[in-house]
């Protein structure tokens, strides 16, 4: 680990001045210290924020869902109205990582946290999202766990987060402040696809930092889950996984969302499968249908093709699951 200096301030304005000033955000630190160990990430000065007002989750005006950025997976996962009426999140959320590290991590910095490539990870091998320009060693090597979707000629690691993926298919929103004030973005405009410029992951200027997740109203009831298929029980990171939302009425599909992790280098909305199930009614052979869009674009590697028609599996099962069948 290289020499760093360290603060933390006591309130949200001095975070700005310190992260304006070239510094690195970490609350948590779960992903930034191993990066730290590995040496593949070299900050000059941390600045702790984990002591900033940024913790609460709250319901809107709107029937909006806020989520401080600095709110523990644990806390959220356990949210009587997390659980209740978005129970994507909190599987999401308990099927990321241990109790001890779900009691740690921060909401704000789960989405944030980097890819699990084992060529990003060593130092030694050419990696695009590391050095721009030094090649993608996961292209002609070992490239089982990559991504199909959203893939580039630069990079094909994937996203990691499984919180993300259930954000996504509720449409979330993310709060930023910074020198120049506040703006928001949607998560799928906040995470970026690698194209030519892999090591710029998100949308996030200089000094900002995320003060608050949003999830918007949906139409009521709704229906949610999560499921993640892994090569072990025990925690791991997804080959594929699958939230799926939807709204029924009248025995219709009247709204549906559905996003997939595990295969895209960020988390995918599965469009096509959204609009094969809105209008329709549930039954067996409608989520085999819809299901049999997910892989649609997909672009596999040498050792992972087995994702395509696992994707597929995992979107049926997850649709048989929340939609149930008359």
């Amino acid at each position: 680990m290289h020499p760093f200096a360290y603060t933390k301030p006591a309130d949200t304005r001095s975070a700005l001045v310190a992260g304006a000033r070239g510094g690195r955000y970490i609350a948590g630190g779960t992903t930034l210290v191993d990066l730290m160990r590995e040496t593949v990430e070299r900050p000059g000065t941390l600045v702790d924020i984990s002591g900033l007002p940024l913790r609460d989750v709250r319901t809107g005006e709107r029937r909006e869902l806020r989520i401080g950025a600095l709110a523990r997976m644990s806390d959220v996962a356990a949210h009587p109205r997390v659980r209740s009426a978005y129970p994507v999140v909190s599987q999401a959320l308990e099927l990321s990582a241990s109790a001890q590290l779900r009691n740690m991590a921060t909401i704000g910095g789960n989405i944030m946290q980097r890819t699990r490539c084992t060529y990003f990870r060593d130092v030694s091998a050419a990696c695009n999202k590391r050095q721009r320009g030094s090649g993608c060693a996961a292209l002609e090597g070992y490239n089982r766990s990559h991504a199909i979707l959203g893939t580039s000629d630069a990079c094909v690691a994937t996203h990691p987060s499984d919180l993300a993926v259930a954000l996504a298919a509720l449409d979330t929103v993310v709060h930023l402040l910074g020198p120049d004030g506040e703006r928001s973005l949607t998560l799928t405009e906040f995470l970026l696809r690698p194209g030519s410029t892999p090591d710029r992951e998100h949308d996030l200027r200089p000094g900002e930092l995320i003060t608050a997740l949003e999830i918007p109203p949906h139409p009521q009831p709704l229906r949610s889950g999560y499921l993640k298929v892994r090569d072990r029980q025990s925690y791991e990171f997804a080959l594929t996984s699958a939230a799926v939302v939807l709204h029924i009425t009248g025995g219709v599909i009247r709204d549906a969302r559905v996003a997939a992790g595990g295969v895209g280098t960020v988390p995918w909305r599965l469009t096509a499968v959204e609009r094969r199930l809105v209008g329709a009614r549930p039954s067996d052979r409608l989520w085999a249908q819809a299901a049999a869009e997910a892989s649609h674009g997909a672009r596999p590697l040498r050792h992972n093709g087995f994702k395509t028609e696992l994707l597929e599996r995992t979107v049926e099962r997850q649709l048989r699951t929340v939609g149930g069948t008359p």
